[in-house]
Parts: C-alpha cells; sequence; structure tokens
C-alpha cells in the first residue's frame, strides 16, 4: 500500500491555512473533473484530490493524518505504526472510492447497506448501494443527462461486483449534499425479491470564480481603483456566458451588486441571483511618473479612510 501525502496532492504547504485548502481544492477539483478535464488520468486524479479535501478540510482527520505523515513519503509503502487505532472510529468516509490507504488510517468507509436476512422468507432484497455524485454547476442548469457508471454486489462469491451504468437527470435545484434515491438500481434481489436502491449524494464541484449561497451565487469583480472612482462597463462571467456590468462612480470595495435571475435554479425552477461583489485592486508595480500622481492625488484629495476610529 502507497502512501499519499495530501498536501503535495493539492500542492500546499502542510502549514497551510483552511482557506489555502480550500482555494487549491476549487481550482484543482474543476481541473481533473471528469466532464471537462482533457488532463491524462483524470479521473483517478480528481479521486485523489477529493480525498486528500476530506482529510485536510477536517480538524480531526488532518491532526490524526500529521501523526502519520512521519512514518511515510509519498511513492513508498506504507504500514501504520504498530498499535494504530483512528481515533475518531471506524466509520470516517463518505463513500466508495476513497483509496486503501485512507481506509488504513481513518477506518472503512462504508461500502453498500447490508440487506436484513428474514429467516422465514428465503427471498432476499437486493443491497442497497450509496456513492456521491459530483456535479458541475454548469450542469445544474443543463437538460442533458450524465452517465454515471458505478460497482454493484453481484451477490455471488464475496468481493464480486457487477458494473452498471445509468444515464441521469440531475434535478433542477440540487443542492450540495442532497441525496438522491433510483429505485430499484442498486444490487439484485435474490427469490424473486426486489432489487436494491442506489442512492446518490450530490457533491458540488467547487468552481473557481462562483461561491455558491443556496441558490445564488456571489463573484468576485476586481476593479482598479480609478474603475471604482469614475465608473467604468466590465464584463463579467455568468454560469451561461458574459455580461456587461456598470459599475457606478464612487463603488466601494465590499460593495455587492445584484444580478437578478443569474443565480442556480431551486426546486420551483426559478433562477436564484448573481452578486458581484466588488474588489479593489492595485496595480503590481508603477513607476516614479505613476508614483507622482497618486501622491498628487493623495494631496488634493485630503481623504482620510480611518476618521471614523478618530471620532470614538
Amino acid at each position: 500500500m502507497e502512501f499519499k501525502d495530501y498536501y503535495k496532492i493539492l500542492g500546499v504547504e502542510p502549514g497551510a491555512d483552511d482557506s489555502a485548502i480550500k482555494a487549491a481544492y476549487r481550482k484543482l477539483a474543476r481541473k481533473y473533473h471528469p466532464d471537462v478535464s482533457q488532463e491524462a488520468n483524470a479521473e483517478l486524479r480528481f479521486k485523489d484530490v477529493v480525498e486528500a479535501y476530506e482529510v485536510l478540510k477536517s480538524a480531526e482527520k488532518r491532526a490524526e493524518y500529521d501523526e502519520l505523515r512521519q512514518y511515510g513519503r509519498q511513492g513508498r509503502p506504507f504500514q501504520p505504526p504498530p498499535g494504530w487505532q483512528p481515533r475518531g472510529g471506524a466509520a470516517h468516509g463518505r463513500g466508495p472510492e476513497f483509496s486503501d490507504f485512507f481506509e488504513s488510517v481513518f477506518g472503512s468507509a462504508g461500502r453498500a447497506r447490508r440487506p436484513r436476512p428474514d429467516t422465514a422468507n428465503p427471498a432476499l432484497r437486493g443491497q442497497d448501494v450509496e456513492m456521491d455524485l459530483p456535479v458541475l454547476l454548469e450542469e445544474t442548469l443543463s437538460e442533458e443527462r450524465k452517465a454515471l457508471t458505478y460497482a454493484v454486489p453481484s451477490g455471488g462469491a464475496a468481493g464480486q461486483a457487477a458494473s452498471k451504468t445509468l444515464s441521469v437527470k440531475i434535478p433542477a435545484g440540487v443542492i450540495d449534499g442532497e441525496r438522491i434515491r433510483l429505485k430499484g438500481q442498486g444490487a439484485p434481489g435474490r427469490g424473486g425479491a426486489p432489487n436494491g436502491d442506489l442512492y446518490l449524494t450530490i457533491r458540488l464541484v467547487p468552481h473557481p470564480l462562483f461561491e455558491v449561497q443556496g441558490h445564488n451565487l456571489v463573484i468576485g469583480v476586481p476593479l482598479a481603483p480609478w474603475e471604482a472612482a469614475l465608473g467604468a462597463k466590465v464584463r463579467v462571467p455568468t454560469l451561461t456566458g458574459q455580461i456587461s456590468l456598470t459599475v457606478a462612480p464612487n463603488s466601494q470595495g465590499g460593495q455587492r451588486v445584484r444580478l437578478k435571475g443569474l443565480g442556480l435554479v431551486d426546486k420551483r425552477g426559478d433562477r436564484g441571483d448573481l452578486y458581484a461583489l466588488y474588489k479593489i485592486v492595485m496595480p503590481p508595480r508603477h513607476d516614479e511618473t505613476v508614483r507622482a500622481l497618486w501622491t498628487q492625488l493623495a494631496e488634493q484629495a485630503a481623504f482620510d479612510p480611518r476618521a471614523e476610529w478618530n471620532r470614538r
């Protein structure tokens, strides 16, 4: 079993804070999502990224992992030290896609629900199957169906499974963590008993530009200081293309502007809103001429942004 360096997988330092870890995950999850990526081994890379984020976003799992990290290095065989026991018990996992390394450290992830045998009836209902379904924000607006391939316990010898493919429609208004039941799409029943069900847990893939707040979206809109001061027209991305946004003169950093009906679809089929969050961005460098102009502006404006402090 190979050791997995989750920090290396996400491209962050071991001392990275939660915001850096989240930002790295958002970027890589989008880059390697199998539906959009042209990268080699995109599906395997995507699973590694999801697994790494599952560990590093949790203070408890991250502490356990950091303790064990001293015993292994990326690409080398790994065995937990003698006497190691996961602190959190045996059910850390969230789905059937995590690696053997993850399970050796955090305990076995639940695979499929075991049916309760009915001793009075030899017929046996098929097992239910649970899995995560990664969904792009754009897919929540699409009418196209999504191909889904998953493993189904065959009911034969232990460990045997069959591959099954479905074409599924993403229901309108889905949110992250929502659980969807597909009746009869689990493992086959025995002796005439019904099949089990397939349960899909929706996992919205983080978008590099949009934050999700319910059925609304928030996008940071970088503005140069003169655009905020004088007003401007800027092109703003949405899930369905770019729009032109008029920035009013004297706009402020942190100001939110509502763009109606450009968010996600809710259960009724209505769309939420997109909020443009203004962020004032300074040029990365300037020469002496530009510096002189800034100095002149500071003198003529005679503006103290912290004047409110002096009044308290």
